[in-house]
């Protein structure tokens, strides 16, 4: 049933989107940068690999390349992965962790691990057929110190003008924060993990 309007309604309505819209222009027209972003999706809630790969599936939309770095998955098979290398060429995966640090328990390996991860990021930032770099879960190899912060962020802050990147993971430090054009912090307001509902084909991988 179609709601009945009326015509000093629909009238002030269009005044008010008219005026919208006005600013909105304006609002646009002033922003004139264009540079290769440091994005950090970080927080307790879930979706921050799942909103880099959204934006892997963008970027090669445009044509353009993508390469992906897991720091933390590796032996998990995941769909998205399938998916994105249907692309060919333009889309490079590499799964270079061995699991979650709980899973492994030796600390030697884990930072092996995460130093090989690394010199695989490094090695496609520096490659001009890339525009979007994203590092999964880089921010858990951070966490546990795997990785030298300081080097790290200083090799994000340095990188090609027009490269986009992507980090993930829970527990973003500041300092990454700081250096970062785009944060978003998801927030967990409730998981079906907790009802004892397990990981599904399709939702977490």
């Amino acid at each position: 049933m179609t709601k009945s309007v009326d015509e000093k309604d629909l009238e002030r309505h269009r005044a008010k989107m008219a005026n919208r819209k006005k600013a909105q222009d304006a609002e646009v027209a002033e922003k004139t940068v264009e540079k290769g972003l440091l994005i950090v999706h970080t927080g307790t809630g879930k979706g921050k690999s799942t909103a880099a790969f959204g934006l892997a599936l963008r970027m090669v939309g445009r044509g353009k390349r993508v390469g992906i770095v897991q720091f933390v998955k590796g032996a998990w098979h995941t769909a998205e992965r399938d998916a994105l290398e249907k692309f060919g060429d333009q889309v490079a995966w590499y799964s270079m962790g061995e699991g979650f640090t709980w899973e492994t328990q030796d600390l030697e390996r884990d930072i092996a691990a995460a130093e090989r991860a690394w010199a695989k990021a490094v090695e496609l930032m520096d490659d001009p057929s890339f525009s979007l770099v994203i590092l999964d879960e880089l921010n858990i190899a951070l966490r546990y110190d795997y990785l030298p912060f300081d080097e790290v962020v200083a090799t994000l802050k340095a990188r090609r003008p027009d490269l986009h990147v992507i980090v993930t993971g829970r527990n973003a430090k500041p300092a990454l924060i700081e250096a970062a054009d785009l944060v978003t912090d998801m927030t967990l307001v409730k998981h079906h993990f907790a009802a004892g509902v397990k990981a599904q084909a399709g939702i977490e991988f």
